[in-house]
């Protein structure tokens, strides 16, 4: 078995080396797939659906959500050869493939999680960090049709975070302007945890605070270099991901996104 390299600030390298199956209940048809560190996991392949501007959102906001006490599956920078791709007979799933070969994104396979439905009570700071959280990263899609949380070993886990940070889809023409982003406001009320916004925002200063410079460069140095694509005023991964920084930067210096109000 082919030991995984290990990256000290960005995500930990595995290889895949089998396909195991489709997973059809998202648009942009993630797959089950083993790797040679004998983990499981739930890939996402940047061929799909926007490119690689939703795997570097998955890793940003999976990072920040950590910083701020929430549970998210471990993430590995997952290596697809061209030669895996021959062996697969379905051939929108053999297509995906071909055009995903490099590096994409692992998240681990949570075995006998299921989702969360309401009936099992989030605790109440937990349910209001995770509100806050898709705030601040403005998040559409957390509603009751697509709750994108878990229940794994007695806690809740957030998942599926592509639709967040949606200010990079506009970069190809350039950065653009952090501030534009800072002050546009966040509607909570198709949200399903909504209820939660009197708490979210007695917890804003706390979780606030634990998002410093140092941790949002942290956050993104896990992102490769093979999704950081140039764009104009953003030559150069470096350049990218401090424009990244800058972003949510600017966005934790306003209070127009919070739930419940304006501050």
């Amino acid at each position: 078995m082919t030991q995984p390299s290990e990256d000290p600030d960005g995500l930990r390298t595995v290889v895949a080396t089998r396909y195991v199956a489709p997973l059809r209940e998202g648009g942009s048809l993630p797959g089950l797939m083993e790797a040679d560190d004998l983990g499981t996991y739930v890939v996402k392949y940047r061929g799909a659906g926007q490119g690689p501007r939703v795997l570097v959102a998955e890793v940003v906001v999976a990072g920040i959500a950590e910083a701020i006490g929430l549970a998210t599956p471990r993430q590995v920078a997952v290596d697809l050869t061209r030669a895996l791709t021959r062996y697969e007979a379905d051939e929108e799933v053999q297509d995906l493939l071909r055009a995903s070969v490099g590096l994409n994104l692992g998240v681990d396979f949570l075995p006998g999680a299921f989702g969360y439905d309401g009936q099992a009570s989030a605790e109440p700071d937990v349910a209001a960090r995770v509100l806050w959280l898709d705030a601040l990263c403005a998040n559409v899609d957390r509603s009751w049709r697509n709750p994108n949380l878990l229940w794994w070993h007695r806690r809740l886990w957030v998942i599926d975070h592509g639709a967040a940070l949606y200010f990079h889809h506009s970069w190809p023409g350039g950065v653009g302007d952090p501030a534009r982003f800072a002050a546009q406001r966040w509607d909570a009320g198709d949200h399903l945890l909504a209820s939660s916004a009197g708490r979210a925002r007695e917890l804003d200063e706390e979780l606030g605070a634990a998002l410093t410079d140092e941790v949002l460069e942290a956050v993104l140095a896990r992102v490769p270099d093979a999704w950081l694509d140039p764009v104009p005023g953003a030559e150069d991964p470096a350049a990218l991901r401090a424009a990244y920084v800058a972003f949510l930067r600017a966005r934790l210096g306003t209070r127009q996104w919070l739930p419940g109000g304006d501050a």
